[in-house]
Formats: C-alpha cells, structure tokens, sequence
C-alpha cells in the first residue's frame, strides 16, 4: 500500500513539474507580451504625472515664496528709507537750533521739506517696487 501511494504521488509531482516548463502559443505569449507593454506604459505615464504634479507644486511654492521675498525687501527698503529721512530731518533741525529769526524758519522749513520729499519718495518707490 506504501508503495502504491509513494508511487501515484512521484508520478503526480513529475507530470506537475513537465507541465510547468511547457511552451506556450504565440498567440498568447503575444498576449501576454502586449499586457506587460500597457502596464508598463500606464505605470511609466502614472509615474511621469506625478513627477510633473510635484514640480509644478514646487515651481508653485517657488513663486509664492519669492513674492514673499520681495515684499520683504520692498518693506525693509522703506523703513530704512523712512528711517533716514527722520535721521536727516533731526539732524537739519539741530542745526537749525544754531540760528536765529528768519534764519532758523526758514532751515526749519527746508529741513521738513525735504524730510517730506525723501517720505515722498519711499512712498513711490514702495508703491512701484524700486529703491
């Protein structure tokens, strides 16, 4: 009975093994060769998406951060702007305190307009981006 048994079971084993190693048609390695091409392509078209997304989103955050950047600078441009048109009209103003009548109206008043001018001109080149 052992013997029988071990026999159908060599004899099953040896023809599962001859039928894994059986040629198939062309017809269907064509098949299976025309599957394995479109899933490759579908998966290299997925891959090549999703490589455009993420550049496009990082050219995005690019952008928006360099804006940011810019508008940084132009602030920081103006306040120093700002800044030396206060420094420069204090300074005139003390020089001015040295003079008397007339004299010291007058620098009074050519100290305050050109701290004006200089705000004048902070103000336009903000609005315009240029310093």
């Amino acid at each position: 009975m052992k013997a029988r048994l071990t026999s159908i079971l060599v004899t099953t084993l040896l023809l599962a093994l001859a039928g894994c190693n059986k040629a198939q048609p062309p017809a269907t390695v064509e098949s299976d060769v025309t599957k394995a091409q479109n899933a490759a392509a579908e998966s290299e078209a997925k891959a090549d998406q999703k490589a455009t997304d993420a550049v496009n989103s990082a050219n995005a955050n690019v952008a928006a951060e360099s804006q940011k950047a810019d508008a940084s600078a132009t602030n920081a441009a103006y306040d120093v702007a700002i800044a030396k048109a206060d420094g420069d009209h204090k300074i005139a103003v003390a020089k001015c305190e040295g003079l008397a009548g007339d004299a010291q109206k007058a620098c009074m008043d050519q100290a305050d307009s050109a701290r004006d001018m200089a705000k004048a001109k902070a103000e336009a080149a903000k609005a315009g981006h240029t310093f």
